[in-house]
């Protein structure tokens, strides 16, 4: 199937109001979504749970950021490594029943943290070796979860889906910390995985409830390794699934590690301390959220290529305004836009991925947006590196200035991907 016929086609859900009127939660207007995405919600929430209370465990018994880093290296590199492998099988299996079975095993290792703190004196290998066995689960529970999305609202509402589980996940950011701080001070660490556990409960029953007939699966002749194979070779002979992608990816390493960075602008170029930092890790929350409602409201342009394009430009140009800020009262509202845009753009992205690309092979393209999750590090020691020797302000501007160059470059050279409309 091409580009062109899966643009043609559309999900396997039908509306139940056959003329439903588009807003920014219509896709909360379809039961399967709503529950989904209040599933959503709980998981999110408690994976920050699980998330800020596993790290203040590592902290507080070793008393090493090594260790940290490298429980954090459990968490994340597996899902850089397997989530093709999992896109593979979500392209393989019914996906309902994917994230039934990895939210299971998610649950098991949450309660292997509680008896660890519990029973094993917070022993930091088997925290690691947990940690490690998180990681690989969720590789193959993202790419079940969002190919899912496109099969549980009809196809002119998949934007305005897109856009809540950016917001949901952005708010999650707040949510979580603050209520994993409350129930460590009331409670202790081994409350928050029991928190994290129980949760993973209520994901279970809100899936199980779908109404929705299984996912159709055609038994394929090729082993998993061609399969895997098919999924390069799918993105590799259309092209503008490769920019699409490409598009995910190289803000990701360029403009992304901001987040992290806001730390030395608060240390070394504002002057302004932790309180500083607080302050700018909240507007660019606040600016996230902000940023998937506005996706949210104006779907139809959201499904442009010429749209997601001037997101992506918009982002990058506010990191260039930012790092040139001369004080953090100037540096704030830059900060919140930059925060907007990225969501803007990045939800943008997903829903034309999600409307362009053969259901085939749905499962492998999502999974191939999961490499962000090591890119963001490689891309924050890039910046770093560059910091060394430039300072942080000319580190950030000139990361970002790559990425405007890279949306004019797509602009001018590739007007299929411009004039996409889906």
């Amino acid at each position: 199937m091409t580009i062109s016929d899966t643009i043609a086609a559309a999900p396997a859900e039908q509306p139940l109001d056959p003329k439903p009127k588009l807003g920014t939660f219509a896709a909360l207007r379809y039961r399967n979504y709503r529950l989904f995405w209040y599933g959503n919600a709980i998981s999110f929430t408690g994976d920050w749970l699980d998330q800020v209370a596993l790290n203040w465990l590592v902290i507080s018994t070793t008393n090493d950021p090594l260790m940290l880093g490298l429980v954090n290296l459990g968490r994340g590199l597996p899902i850089m490594l397997f989530a093709m492998f999992g896109g593979v099988v979500a392209d393989r299996i019914d996906r309902r029943t994917m994230l039934i079975c990895t939210q299971a095993l998610a649950m098991l290792v949450a309660i292997g943290l509680a008896c660890v703190v519990a029973f094993f004196d917070s022993s930091i290998w088997l925290i690691v070796a947990l940690a490690t066995c998180r990681g690989t689960i969720v590789s193959f529970n993202l790419p079940a979860r969002h190919s899912l999305v496109y099969h549980l609202v009809p196809r002119e509402a998949v934007a305005s889906a897109v856009s809540l589980n950016s917001i949901t996940l952005n708010m999650a950011k707040i949510i979580g910390p603050l209520s994993s701080a409350a129930i460590i001070s009331a409670f202790g660490i081994t409350a928050c995985f029991i928190a994290n556990a129980l949760s993973f409960t209520v994901v279970m029953v809100m899936l199980l409830l779908l109404k929705m007939p299984p996912q159709k699966v055609e038994r394929k002749e090729e082993s998993f390794l061609d399969s895997l194979v098919g999924g390069f070779v799918y993105m590799g002979r259309e092209p503008i699934m490769l920019m699409l992608v490409l598009v995910a990816l190289v803000p990701t390493f360029f403009c992304q590690p901001y987040i992290q960075f806001l730390t030395v602008f608060a240390a070394q170029v504002f002057h302004t301390g932790p309180s500083g930092l607080g302050i700018m890790t909240a507007l660019a929350a606040a600016g996230s959220i902000c940023g998937g409602l506005l996706a949210s409201r104006i779907q139809r342009d959201a499904r442009r290529g010429s749209t997601m394009l001037k997101f992506m430009g918009a982002f990058a140009v506010s990191l260039i305004l930012f790092a040139a800020a001369p004080n953090i009262y100037w540096a704030i509202p830059v900060l919140f836009t930059a925060g907007a845009m990225h969501i803007a753009y990045n939800s943008s992205n997903n829903t034309i991925l999600q409307l362009t690309v053969d259901d085939a092979y749905r499962g492998r393209v999502m999974s191939s947006l999961f490499m962000t999750r090591g890119l963001m590090p490689m891309g924050t020691a890039a910046m770093a590196l560059l910091a060394a020797g430039l300072g942080p302000r000319l580190a950030m501007a000139s990361m970002a200035l790559v990425v405007v160059v890279f949306a004019v470059v797509l602009w001018l050279q590739m007007p299929k991907l411009r004039n996409l409309r889906v």
